[in-house]
């Protein structure tokens, strides 16, 4: 099995970018778009559940679409909050610094989900967050979203959904690390973004990552040894099949079984 990466996100095309410089180091990629014309809107959460309707109404906000290269940062620790970013393609991560000085990580985000909301009650982000590959994202203004919502009555909803499933999504993994061991963290890892996939039209059961393992182990308080070793101990049960960059899941009862009940 391959020590560096496990997988890719399968790209999509994407309308023309203006190039500009980033306030972080390196260099993103930016144009302003509407919903109305934007071909990412498939992808993206706050609008994909619109009616065309709904839809004209949303194009009072303009959105700002990045292009971010591959280990270039959204945002960063202690930066203000002004925006919500919808990954219309690609895969993020997103860390903490530890008190040692450590990285920590803390989650990650693909095409069809949010990032951003851990600004919204100090108005300054908490955590740091970087492309794990070339990825498109939309800049939505938080405050044009508040307003806009008011108008569009489900747009407010389908926000609601996506702050529930955050916090469900952070309430999975205090307990994943505060009561499973390390088999269970890995099967709980694999089962999580199975369903993840899936939600957003991808295969269930075969996928890719850019996660390194290490950076798994990180996610899941883990040494890169033990990740290692669990991967290869679920390969030769015949739980999970790796070859080169991609994961398939064999045994899915099985794994369930790992953490003692079914994922749906």
């Amino acid at each position: 099995m391959n020590d560096t990466a496990l997988g890719v996100i399968p790209g999509r095309r994407s309308a023309p970018i203006v190039s500009t410089t980033a306030r972080h180091p390196g260099k993103l990629s930016v144009c302003r778009t509407l919903c109305s014309t934007c071909n990412l809107r498939e992808f993206c959460p706050p609008c994909c559940a619109l009616s065309r309707s709904e839809i004209n109404l949303a194009d009072r906000l303009v959105f700002t679409r990045l292009r971010l290269r591959r280990g270039e940062s959204l945002y960063l620790a202690g930066d203000r909050f002004t925006s919500l970013y919808a990954v219309g393609n690609g895969f993020l991560k997103t860390t903490a610094i530890l008190e040692m000085g450590r990285d920590q990580v803390t989650g990650f985000s693909m095409t069809g989900e949010v990032l951003g909301m851990d600004g919204i009650e100090e108005e300054k982000h908490t955590c740091n967050t970087v492309a794990l590959e070339d990825s498109d994202v939309c800049a939505i203004s938080f405050a044009r979203l508040q307003e806009l919502t008011m108008a569009i009555p489900s747009l407010q909803r389908h926000f609601h959904i996506m702050m529930s499933r955050e916090i469900v999504r952070e309430h999975g993994m205090m307990l994943l690390l505060g009561s499973m061991n390390a088999e269970k963290r890995m099967a709980m890892f694999l089962l999580n973004l199975s369903k993840r996939f899936a939600a957003h039209g991808y295969s269930a059961s075969e996928f890719n990552l850019r996660l390194t393992r290490e950076e798994i182990g990180s996610y899941l308080s883990l040494t890169l040894a033990t990740v290692s070793r669990i991967f290869s101990r679920f390969h030769e049960r015949g739980l999970i099949a790796v070859r080169q960059k991609f994961v398939r899941i064999v045994d899915r009862a099985s794994l369930e079984r790992v953490i003692g009940r079914a994922m749906r």
